[in-house]
């Protein structure tokens, strides 16, 4: 099939035509200045979460009667159902939950002054909790157990195990899932309009929406979240780095069909 242009002439009439440019360009500043909402979401949530997550993660291990099965109905349904919902239930059914209070005890709590980026912070915390929990209780699951009786024969007591041995050696284990989760988390904020917070996604709805750029706009959006990506990996492959258990220097043979267990002949502990 022939085209009408060549090659030159049909990017010059894609630029001309097409795509805009200028849009394009003008919808990053947009976007860049809701980043702080975004990063706020996904940093305050991810911290309480993997509170939460160790904890449920605690009452798993230890199997805590009735907590335990709290804990599976809590995480059966965070993992079984869309945050989409989620939020949707947090967002409207927290005022239901305060009108009924005040309506039964005569308090005065004021629905309409709730900021939605707290349901929001909420909801996300809970999802991340249920999820990185299954991670934390396996990495805590895996640790040798050898490890830990040679810490209690040096008189350490059960909490020093648990916090010089047993959550480092976890948390090594951990840290590639917790920052594939962190990744997820952040680029589900996208769904915060839902609550009416306007963060990036919302923000190039906003803007898509006035200049009738949506390509455009979006293009721009997806760059910013791809940046900012990019910068978690780094982060996330240097705290990995710091945390690795380094091996004495082995020569291994390398290649797509080499045997990633072939310790140079070295017979593995």
């Amino acid at each position: 099939m022939q085209g009408k242009y060549t090659f030159q002439e049909f990017w010059s009439m894609f630029f001309d035509k097409i795509f805009n440019w200028n849009a394009f360009v003008e919808a990053f500043p947009n976007v860049i200045s809701r980043i702080p909402v975004s990063l706020e979401i996904t940093l305050i949530s991810m911290f309480f979460g993997l509170i939460i997550a160790l904890l449920l993660a605690l009452v798993s291990i230890n199997k805590i009667p009735v907590l335990n099965q709290l804990r599976g109905l809590f995480v059966s349904f965070m993992r079984g159902t869309p945050i989409y919902v989620q939020l949707l239930l947090t967002y409207n059914g927290i005022p239901l939950i305060l009108r009924a209070i005040n309506m039964n005890y005569g308090t005065t709590y004021n629905i309409n002054n709730i900021s939605p980026l707290l349901f929001v912070i909420l909801t996300f915390t809970l999802n991340e909790a249920a999820f990185n929990s299954e991670t934390i209780r396996s990495a805590i699951q895996s640790v040798d157990s050898g490890q830990i009786e040679a810490a209690k024969s040096l008189g350490m007591t059960n909490f020093q195990v648990f916090r010089r041995v047993t959550l480092p050696e976890a948390a090594t284990v951990a840290l590639a899932p917790l920052g594939n989760s962190l990744i997820g988390l952040f680029k589900g904020t996208s769904l915060a309009f839902v609550a009416g917070v306007i963060e990036m996604t919302a923000e190039a709805k906003i803007l898509g929406g006035s200049n009738y750029r949506i390509f455009e706009t979006y293009f721009a959006l997806a760059l910013v979240y791809w940046v900012i990506n990019i910068v978690f990996e780094k982060v996330i492959s240097f705290i990995e780095k710091k945390l690795e258990i380094k091996d004495p220097e082995v020569p291994r043979k390398k290649g797509l069909f080499a045997n990633p267990f072939d310790h140079g002949g070295r017979v593995s502990d």
